[in-house]
């Protein structure tokens, strides 16, 4: 068990926090809810008191012999700050201690993430883009904010992240022990994700399990690293779109390669995360088939849908980086991993992440395990972990790859 400082600042996002501290405690963590006086003003203290089983402060001059803005920094595992205002990010950027929250900062040595949460103004004002910039030189990671609706009318970047993106970020976080690098700044990065499926009529498709998650665990880390992401979706409505990314939505193969071909013109690393129908139906009726009973056991001709990883790797920019997803079961003629290293020789991709399909570490699971090959013969055992260690595993790899200038 992870002890966790939940710091929550004055902004009408905070009652997202609430959500936060659940699921934070849910993973079985120990959190201690550290809001300023204005983030009381939008949720009392009784609701994190009883959501954390901890007793909630926000001055230097409670419980004074226990040196709490001492203490409660030095004894952490992590401290997030949900959501970060512009004005705490600016009170933390200057090493201002002037209450419990601001002087736990000082003190804390474990990771700390913040979270913002502002009006689109106030977060591309050069004042808080130098604030950002100077808690991340000290090694803290300030997440990008989602796009979408904010305080009344307005609308546009600012937005709280999703809860539960915040919570897979902290799991992050505490399994490396440490804040995610800024290595991908400066680079342009595609990742498709979920399942494709195929019309066979108005009502009926040809699908998969994929749920996307791992795709957009692997958007949402890069985002944070710093990258520009594009995001190639297809059928993952019921996960909460990742900050700071570029989503494309489509539903077939055929639609899902286009995207990613436009995408990954100049791209510097393409991660083909999705899972692609290898084939489609020959023909799609325009009404719902029947049953008949002339014809109880209808036949459904198949033609092969296009090789997009192999087409990636064909037309590759020089110094472009490409990661292939494979799904794999042993059967007679190999195991797993025998099929999994044809798989990388014959697509030509640089590394290739590999599940075993079966072992509860693939399709619609929060976490995840396999192998990393590369094609230089290296191969890495990835433990069973959350799918943004997964992702994180997979950017450690391909960032330690790409070398010079981004590609342009």
């Amino acid at each position: 068990m992870k002890r966790i400082v939940l710091g929550v600042g004055g902004g009408i996002a905070a009652y997202k926090a609430c959500e936060v501290l659940r699921g934070l405690t849910e993973s079985g963590h120990d959190v201690r809810v550290v809001p300023t006086d204005a983030a009381l003003k939008f949720v009392g203290a009784a609701t994190f008191e009883a959501l954390s089983g901890h007793p909630v402060d926000t001055g230097v001059f409670t419980a004074v012999h226990e040196v709490q803005h001492v203490r409660i920094g030095q004894e952490a595992d992590l401290v997030v700050v949900v959501p970060a205002t512009a004005d705490l990010l600016a009170r933390a950027a200057h090493g201002l201690a002037d209450d419990l929250l601001t002087g736990t900062l000082l003190t804390a040595r474990c990771p700390v993430a913040f979270f913002p949460a502002m009006h689109t103004e106030m977060w591309e004002h050069p004042a808080t883009r130098d604030n950002v910039a100077t808690l991340r030189s000290h090694g803290a990671v300030v997440a990008e904010p989602a796009a979408g609706r904010l305080t009344g009318v307005d609308s546009g970047k600012g937005r709280l992240a999703d809860p539960r993106e915040i919570v897979d970020v902290a799991r992050l976080l505490l399994a490396r022990g440490d804040a995610l690098p800024r290595d991908l700044e400066g680079r342009h990065v595609v990742v498709s994700a979920g399942g494709t499926r195929e019309p066979l009529d108005p009502v009926r498709h040809l699908g998969n399990r994929s749920s996307g998650k791992q795709g957009y665990a692997l958007a949402r880390v890069a985002a944070q690293r710093g990258a520009r992401v594009t995001l190639v979706s297809a059928h993952t409505d019921a996960l909460p779109e990742p900050a700071g990314v570029d989503l494309v939505h489509v539903s077939t193969a055929a639609q899902l390669g286009e995207a990613v071909d436009t995408a990954a013109a100049g791209a510097d690393v393409v991660v083909m995360a999705a899972a692609v129908a290898d084939f489609r139906p020959a023909g799609t009726s325009g009404h719902k088939i029947k049953k008949s009973d002339d014809d109880p056991d209808p036949a459904v001709e198949l033609e092969r849908n296009r090789d997009v990883l192999a087409g990636l790797v064909a037309r590759r920019t020089p110094g472009q980086i490409i990661v292939g997803f494979a799904a794999e079961t042993g059967d007679a003629e190999g195991s797993v991993l025998d099929h999994a290293r044809a798989k990388l020789a014959r697509k030509g991709c640089d590394l290739l992440v590999v599940n075993a399909v079966g072992e509860g570490g693939a399709f619609d699971a929060d976490d995840n395990t396999g192998w990393l090959l590369a094609s230089d013969g290296a191969e890495d055992r990835i433990p069973l972990g959350a799918k943004s260690e997964l992702a994180a595993t997979v950017w450690d790899a391909a960032t330690r790859l790409l070398g010079g200038a981004p590609v342009r």
